[in-house]
């Protein structure tokens, strides 16, 4: 079945280091596209690098996660019994160097990912936050007027504080309506959602996707993220594998893969008691609407 769409991936970061072509392929001999997402300016760089490598089938988003705009980490995630070490380096926005990384090639199809992200705001002095939640919401600003300029859709991150996971979502919606109400034009997906139904419905009236990683394949605390797969219209869902990260069911805790995209596609296609070619046809074409593939 060469139907399905990995709308967002990360094959550009180390943890395919020494097989990010084979995965690709591999995915592709099975599937219809997949969509390399950056995360900060070199990564951006190397997605476009693997994308323009392949006629068809690979394409790109460049963006600066909003975590890169204010944080220098090292994080260290076991996958497979295999260390990988994820290093950024605090990166400031630039809208001229997205917008020369945004036309460089064809295969760029989008803006992301970007957003809010203050899921580590607990390890910062208290009187920083306010400086560092500004810094995130004007490069989303900037970002979505890049977006609108080369009509491109956006890739949208939002991950809340670990003692209020929802409110972020409330913010970026307040951002992305004002937006709108000024006359201007946003299209996107809000990715690897993990917000509650309310919020999801909000979004889809502002005409936006939802997308669903494997995470909604978990056992455990995925029972209100289940809901709201099977709640949301199939027509404005995405399926996702955010891999490396978020490997679903039965491959938790390794290093996940583009294909695995297919667990996803499954458990949408359980919860909603259809069948899995429908859910492959209608998030493929809502996949390739969305970003023009």
């Amino acid at each position: 079945m060469k139907q399905l769409v990995d709308s967002h991936c990360h094959i550009n970061f180390i943890a395919y280091k020494n097989d990010a072509d084979e995965v690709i392929k591999n995915f592709l001999h099975e599937n219809y596209a997949l969509m390399i997402v950056g995360s900060q300016e070199s990564t951006s760089e190397k997605a476009i690098e693997y994308a323009d490598k392949y006629e068809r089938g690979v394409y790109v988003s460049v963006g600066l996660h909003p975590i890169d705009l204010v944080d220098e980490a090292e994080d260290t995630v076991v996958m497979d019994g295999v260390p990988y070490t994820f290093k950024n380096r605090q990166e400031d926005f630039n809208q001229d160097r997205y917008r020369k990384l945004a036309q460089f090639s064809d295969k760029v199809k989008a803006i992301g990912e970007v957003g809010l992200d203050y899921f580590y705001f607990d390890k910062f002095s208290p009187e920083k936050i306010p400086e560092f939640k500004a810094k995130q919401k004007e490069a989303l600003l900037g970002f979505m007027e890049l977006a609108e300029e080369l009509n491109l859709p956006i890739i949208f991150h939002a991950r809340g504080e670990k003692t209020d996971p929802f409110g972020v979502y409330d913010e970026m919606f307040q951002i992305i309506k004002s937006v709108l109400d000024n006359g201007r034009k946003v299209r996107g997906v809000v990715h690897c959602f993990g917000g509650n139904l309310g919020q999801a419905e909000k979004f889809l009236e502002l005409g936006l996707y939802i997308g669903f990683t494997g995470i909604i394949t978990f056992k455990k605390k995925s029972e209100e993220l289940q809901g709201i797969a099977k709640a949301l219209p199939l027509d404005k869902i995405l399926i996702e594998t955010d891999s490396p990260f978020l490997s679903p069911e039965p491959y938790r805790g390794k290093k996940c893969l583009p294909q695995y995209v297919r667990f996803v596609a499954e458990k949408i296609a359980e919860l909603k008691g259809i069948s899995l070619e429908d859910v492959a046809e209608t998030t493929t074409n809502n996949a390739k609407n969305l970003f023009s593939i």
